[in-house]
């Protein structure tokens, strides 16, 4: 029961693809047709339009129009023109096949003249004269005329847009300046150097210092100038220039060059804060006429004062004291050496001495002696003895030696032999002494000697030096130091310092 519809349905869907399949062959079948029919009516419809190339700066631009005019061509494009561009054909001449359209953009430009309010222009000139002449404004040989701040006259190469709303194209002058041009007319001015006859000159400088330089003056900072080299030029000024003069200074070990339009040099080392101390000085001196080129030489002056000092020796001297005893001596002052001082004034220039002066010489200090005090008192004392108790006055330390008759030296025939100096015979108790030491007819005592009388001399026998006497029989000889004890009474003349 089944089967049967199912067949029924599978040849309805056969039937109904077969059919889908023979329309879709008829539409393909159209799209050649079709399109060949477009493609004749397309061919016939372009061979009605104008080919034309558009150069406008650095673009190139190829137009298909049905406009007839230039002009009509390029508003068709969307080009837009200002009053100052040039084009080539005109707007109004015929459009033709394959023409060829050139563009030249005017140039934008400032103008500015004598530093009055800039315009800018279009132009198509090519340089800044030409562009001047256009606009009625000379230039004279001694006018300064600048473009983008360079001394010339040529105009840059105009960058031409590629866009055509750029700013250039659209009116923006501001954006779209190429070149600033600046005239700066020649005014007169005069120039009269001290002691000179003025001169006039023309110039575009714009102050004082500049239009000096222009006109090849070398102007320093000590130069005065009026007005002042900063000051704006005008028409008319008059400019006063005062010469300084070179000088060179030498002072402190340095040598400085400078300029001055100081008349006399005390005032060009005021200028300069050159102080003069004591007796600095100058040379030139202070009131001399400063000359071009002129050393001036500042000379610094010190004294400076030179002690010198001597030593004087101190004398040594002995002085009798009553406070003192005999035969002692003290040091009654050590005694100081003097000083003898000389001072000596020595002049300087600049470190190199100049002369010296002696301005004064003393005794700066006294020399003090040194002084012994021997004494002179005499004290008297007893001494014991095997003989007894004796009294004596003085002791001195003596060399002790000892002779007789026979070893005195004198011959057995001579009528002196055995006497003494004081004429006695020679025997023990006999001394001989130095009479400057022990006065002759002194009694005195020499331990394990005894009593002995000073009543001898001899040649040998000088100073502290005591002789003691013999008999030829019982003589011993002495050569030894003791001490002679001088007995009472005390003579009446004392040597008080002996040696």
């Amino acid at each position: 029961m089944l089967t049967p519809k199912n067949t029924e349905s599978s040849e309805t869907s056969d039937a109904n693809i077969r059919l889908r399949t023979g329309r879709s062959r008829l539409r393909w079948l159209a799209v050649p047709v079709i399109l060949g029919a477009l493609s004749l009516l397309t061919a016939g419809y372009l061979s009605t339009f104008t080919s034309a190339k558009l150069i406008d700066g650095d673009r190139v631009i190829n137009l298909q129009t049905h406009q007839t005019t230039v002009g009509a061509a390029l508003k068709e494009a969307a080009i837009e023109m200002m009053p100052e561009d040039v084009i080539s054909p005109l707007p109004g001449e015929p459009l033709n096949r394959n023409d060829t359209i050139i563009i030249r953009r005017a140039r934008l430009v400032r103008v500015n003249v004598d530093e009055q309010n800039a315009k800018v222009v279009r132009t198509q000139a090519h340089t800044a004269e030409e562009l001047l002449g256009s606009l009625g404004i000379a230039i004279g040989d001694r006018d300064r005329l600048t473009v983008n701040g360079q001394s010339t006259s040529e105009l840059p190469v105009l960058a031409v847009p590629t866009s055509p709303k750029s700013s250039l194209l659209t009116g923006q002058a501001r954006e779209a300046v190429t070149a600033d041009i600046t005239l700066k007319h020649a005014v007169e001015v005069t120039i009269q150097e001290q002691n000179g006859s003025p001169k006039n000159l023309l110039t575009t400088a714009p102050t004082v210092g500049e239009a000096l330089m222009q006109a090849g003056y070398r102007i320093y900072l000590a130069d005065i100038v009026r007005p002042s080299p900063g000051e704006p030029i005008k028409a008319g000024t008059h400019i006063f220039v005062s010469r300084s003069h070179p000088v060179n200074i030498l002072v402190d070990g340095h040598r400085v060059k400078t300029r001055t339009t100081r008349t006399v040099i005390g005032d060009v080392l005021a200028d300069l804060n050159l102080v003069l101390y004591g007796d600095d000085y100058a040379k030139p001196g202070l009131d001399a006429v400063v000359t071009d080129d002129m050393e001036i030489r500042v000379v610094r002056v010190r004294h400076e004062v030179v002690i010198n000092q001597e030593v004087i020796p101190f004398e040594t001297r002995t002085e009798p004291s009553g406070e003192v005893e005999l035969d002692t001596v003290v040091l009654a002052q050590p005694g100081q050496p003097g000083v003898h001082e000389q001072r000596t004034a020595i002049t300087f220039e600049d470190n190199v001495e100049v002369g010296r002066q002696l301005i004064a010489d003393f005794i700066a200090q006294d020399p003090q002696p040194r002084v012994y005090n021997y004494g002179t008192q005499v004290v008297l004392r007893s001494l014991s003895t095997p003989s007894g108790v004796v009294q004596y006055w003085r002791v001195i330390h003596m060399l002790a030696t000892s002779y007789s008759a026979n070893t005195a030296g004198t011959s057995l025939g001579a009528s002196y032999y055995g006497k003494v100096r004081c004429g006695d015979t020679m025997r023990h108790g006999i001394v001989a002494v130095d009479p400057r030491i022990i006065s002759l007819r002194t009694n005195v005592y020499v331990p394990d000697y005894g009593m002995g009388y000073a009543c001898d001399t001899g040649s040998a026998i000088v100073g502290k030096r005591i002789d003691l006497g013999y008999d030829d029989s019982n003589l011993k000889s002495w050569y030894n130091w003791v001490d002679v004890y001088l007995l009472t009474p005390v003579p009446d003349v004392i040597r008080y310092n002996i040696k």
